[in-house]
């Protein structure tokens, strides 16, 4: 057991772990972090790598043991002062960030520091976000918290002015895979590689994909798009697509990931000096498409309108 807690199981995010050893080498710790990057580069396991280290018995610099009675109950998720939040059902509401933050004044049940873990706070409704404000504006003694948020979501500027902010970085295609075979050793190395390319060298996100079948689906898709016959043909394939796609429901979002990443690469692909133009418009076309289910629009009419401007040479369908 021992090494389970130790930085060096943490893929990449070296500039991550040298400001976490730094931090704890001067053992002057900020009262809040804030982990920010994409989705699935490992900082929820960071930030319960950083717990652990907190109240280790036998500490160094590349972690917690792994063995002593404080690393065994972070191990078995039973430890009294590591508190985690997550968001339900997409969001984190009021109620459980104001319970919290009042739990926080009283002292830890055994260790130096109560280490709170709260993850995604993108997701915070706005009257959750001004509960945590109060919090980081006045923090109590012995308490560390450690926020995590998706990179590209829009933050309260006053929460992130309070908390040390430590940047998380997708991995390379290399680092992925690697990720992704010892998580998944029933994995081929192809299998492996396609989730890595597809998931933007974000190991969670790959075993999302990997766990909810959406890599068949884009294969289906992708051949229906790049390869349609007949007019009339293709015309038929594409709204049985559309309708599949549609029953996808709340994991629709991520397989536009996976069609925005194919676009991208066919951008990239396209270096004879040939117009671009087609393809932009297709990114354009899938950002919409992300609006229009945001806003209820009707998924199966999104997802058909969608597939033929993805598969139209000049992109026109509108809904």
């Amino acid at each position: 057991m021992a090494g389970t807690l130790s930085f060096a199981g943490l893929a990449g995010q070296e500039r991550a772990k040298a400001v976490l050893r730094r931090v704890f080498q001067s053992g002057r710790m900020a009262h809040a972090y804030l982990f920010r990057g994409p989705d699935g580069v490992g900082k929820a396991k960071c930030a319960r790598l950083v717990a652990a280290r907190v109240n280790c018995r036998q500490p160094d610099e590349e972690g917690a043991c792994g063995v002593c009675a404080s690393c065994r109950k972070c191990l078995s998720g039973n430890h009294p002062d590591l508190v985690s939040l997550s968001p339900v059902n997409g969001t984190i509401k009021i109620d459980p960030v104001r319970e919290l933050c009042r739990s926080l004044s009283y002292p830890p049940y055994e260790s130096e520091r109560r280490v709170v873990i709260i993850e995604d706070i993108h997701t915070m409704t706005q009257a959750a976000a001004n509960s945590l404000l109060k919090t980081l504006e006045e923090p109590p003694e012995h308490n560390l918290l450690i926020l995590t948020a998706e990179a590209s979501k829009e933050l309260l500027q006053t929460v992130v002015s309070r908390c040390q902010v430590i940047n998380f970085h997708n991995l390379s295609p290399e680092q992925t895979m690697e990720v992704l075979m010892k998580l998944q050793p029933e994995l081929d190395a192809e299998e492996a590689e396609l989730l890595a390319g597809l998931s933007d060298g974000c190991p969670g996100t790959a075993l999302v994909l990997q766990s909810k079948d959406l890599i068949s689906r884009y294969r289906v898709v992708r051949e229906v798009l790049e390869h349609s016959s007949e007019p009339a043909a293709g015309v038929t394939e594409v709204l049985l697509e559309a309708e599949q796609l549609a029953s996808l429901k709340a994991d629709l979002p991520l397989f536009l990931g996976l069609l925005r990443m194919w676009v991208r690469d066919r951008l990239f692909q396209q270096d004879d000096g040939s117009d671009l133009g087609p393809w932009q418009r297709r990114l354009d076309h899938i950002d919409r498409a992300q609006r229009q289910l945001a806003r209820n629009c009707n998924r199966t009419l999104v997802c058909e309108v969608l597939l033929f401007n993805l598969q139209s040479p000049v992109p026109e369908v509108s809904l």
